[in-house]
């Protein structure tokens, strides 16, 4: 595949999340697992959350984070982990809503069940999250809520109507839920990503190509370089933003 060199090593000596509690949803690969290591290293006491045990055992082990099995289209769920964190830190902090799935198919080839499946997790996902996490933000007077949103969500891609959809959904409700929690000292921001993921790696080498060939920088990011731009909404320096989608695409949104 064409493209530069990868990009420079990321640091986190310019975030403190010292004393914070962290819950990064999908965080079993990829993204989230990034972020886990991130915020982990940064000081902070970091919950992945994640459907697939396995995963998230491996990922847990790997980072030193801590790990909690969750289904975030179900409430009860969800729920179950911020109790647990709540137990166990007194607080919650900062939460990363990036659990997503994938089914994707042509509009006329897609079941209610793919499309279900897929706007419960993403679009769900971050609805049932943030809304166990508020009543904590408010008590506190604190809060950082960051989405995972998508370059999709706004221009579309073929085959993807309900991820597209879902990813959409998310940049509403992120404004949405900023005006109504900003009252609260509640920031809530979200980063549209253009990474190295499993779902890039399933895409043909040929048509993996055609879409670097639109990257100005000329290639994906790797996950972790996603890890900078979440931590600096996720931090108190970032209080005065809020509403906002940051692209980290490598100018692909230009």
């Amino acid at each position: 595949m064409t493209g530069l060199p990868p990009g420079p090593p990321i640091s986190n000596v310019a975030f403190d999340f010292s004393g914070q509690s962290v819950i990064i949803t999908g965080g079993g690969r990829g993204i989230g697992l990034e972020l886990g290591r991130f915020f982990h290293q940064a000081g902070g006491t970091v919950y992945l959350v994640d459907f697939d045990g396995d995963a998230l055992a491996q990922a847990a082990q790997e980072v030193g984070c801590r790990s909690v099995m969750s289904d975030v289209s179900d409430s009860a769920s969800v729920q179950s982990v911020v109790d647990r964190v709540v137990a166990d830190t007194g607080r919650i902090d900062v939460l990363v809503n990036n659990a997503g799935i994938l089914r994707d198919r042509v509009l006329w080839k897609l079941t209610d069940n793919d499309y279900e499946q897929v706007m419960a997790v993403h679009a769900g996902g971050t609805f049932r999250c943030t809304r166990a996490c508020v009543p904590h933000f408010r008590e506190r007077g604190y809060g950082r809520v960051i989405n995972v949103t998508s370059y999709t969500g706004l221009r579309g891609n073929p085959g993807q109507a309900n991820y597209s959809m879902a990813k959409a959904g998310i940049i509403g409700f992120t404004k949405t839920a900023a005006k109504e929690l900003a009252r609260f000292g509640v920031t809530v921001n979200a980063i549209s990503p253009n990474a190295e993921t499993r779902m890039i790696a399933s895409i043909p080498d040929e048509k993996k190509n055609e879409l670097v060939a639109q990257i100005p920088i000329s290639r994906f990011a790797e996950p972790k370089e996603m890890a900078s731009a979440a931590a600096f909404l996720a931090s108190a320096d970032a209080g005065y933003i809020t509403g906002t989608v940051l692209p980290v695409d490598g100018g692909i949104s230009i």
